[in-house]
């Protein structure tokens, strides 16, 4: 019996990583009920339980209370590691940022240089959306990334766009607090975030290549410092 119960969970837990990681279930969008998960798959509460503490633990769902669970940024297989590596923990998140505060700021610098036709469109285009999303997870992620991909794409050097393209919307930061907040309207934090990209854009559209990269290197460290302060734990001091 015991080893019968294992396996449902084993089945189910399969069943929805696969929908995780193959972006079936978007980051942001809220998996099945529990309901609909028993009546699906035949199975216990018991089970469905036991399945959703597997993938809390595993970083790819984050349960809140009355409301269900929600797919988080899902790990790229193994298979795909030369793509690189998603970040899971708070520190590989972390690091990412850091990293990414090296070559966007460049990226944004080289884009103020060129802004070839169209660009200032396109990123116009992200921070609308952003703005309009009212605080969707997973809308507001998708903006957050196709506003800093438009910045790679501005820089006319293909090897920025493919530096942002090789993480995809993973390079996010998708802060579990993030879905505890109130959608139909901004939050003081993503409003930050919106005014933020905009001081970048406006440095870009004013052919300010050293303030754009400025400006591009604050928002990211601004961004370690929320994921910081988000997780509970104490700032550090980042260059």
């Amino acid at each position: 019996m015991q080893k019968s119960k294992t396996n449902r969970t084993a089945t189910l837990v399969e069943f929805l990583r696969e929908l995780i990681s193959t972006g079936q279930i978007a980051p942001g969008d809220k998996l099945p009920s529990e309901n609909t998960l028993i009546a699906e798959h035949g199975v216990s509460r018991t089970v469905v339980r036991e399945a959703i503490m597997r993938l809390q633990a595993e970083g790819l769902i984050h349960t809140r209370r009355g409301s269900g669970s929600f797919a988080l940024t899902p790990p790229r297989d193994e298979a795909d590691a030369s793509a690189g590596k998603v970040p899971r923990t708070l520190e590989e998140r972390r690091q990412l940022l850091e990293f990414r505060m090296g070559f966007e700021s460049q990226a944004a610098s080289a884009a103020a240089r060129h802004l070839p036709q169209g660009a200032l469109a396109d990123m116009d285009f992200a921070l609308a959306a952003f703005r309009a999303s009212g605080g969707n997870a997973s809308q507001t992620m998708s903006c957050d990334y196709e506003f800093h991909l438009a910045i790679a794409r501005a820089s006319s050097n293909p090897y920025l766009v493919q530096a942002i393209e090789t993480f995809g919307p993973a390079m996010i930061t998708m802060p579990r607090q993030r879905f505890d907040e109130p959608e139909g309207q901004l939050t003081p934090r993503l409003r930050q975030v919106a005014e933020e990209h905009e001081s970048i854009r406006e440095a870009i559209a004013a052919g300010d290549q050293l303030l754009a990269a400025s400006c591009m290197r604050l928002h990211l460290a601004n961004s370690i410092k929320r994921l910081e302060r988000e997780s509970g734990i104490s700032h550090k001091s980042f260059g």
